[in-house]
């Protein structure tokens, strides 16, 4: 079972948080594909459904960058990225942060 995972607690200092830089989460075979239904599909309902926790969705839109970071840019009957399973999926997340921050500093 999925767990929360809070992606802001690598970027905070003496109690503020940092930006966020714009990580991606690299492919894996294990990712599930899905074709998002506007009107319909919301990140927190496939977050719920494939994670087990409302809380996620950031991750299905760090996976799918083309959209800009905001789910209102998806088009209707699009595909979209799951990375699968939650915590292959915080792993790249936590891989690609260290990444980030050895390339460009804390």
């Amino acid at each position: 079972m999925a767990t929360y995972y809070d992606r802001y607690n690598g970027f905070e200092i003496n109690s503020l948080v940092k930006p966020i830089p714009g990580i991606l989460i690299p492919n894996e075979t294990s990712d599930l594909i899905m074709i998002y239904k506007q009107g319909l599909t919301r990140l927190d309902k496939l977050s719920l459904m494939y994670y087990n926790n409302p809380y996620s969705g950031w991750l299905i839109m760090l996976a799918n960058p083309q959209f800009g970071g905001l789910e209102f840019n998806i088009p209707d009957m699009t595909s979209i990225r799951i990375p699968f399973p939650f915590d292959s999926a915080i792993t790249r997340y936590i891989t690609e942060v260290k990444n980030h921050k050895d390339l460009y500093g804390e």
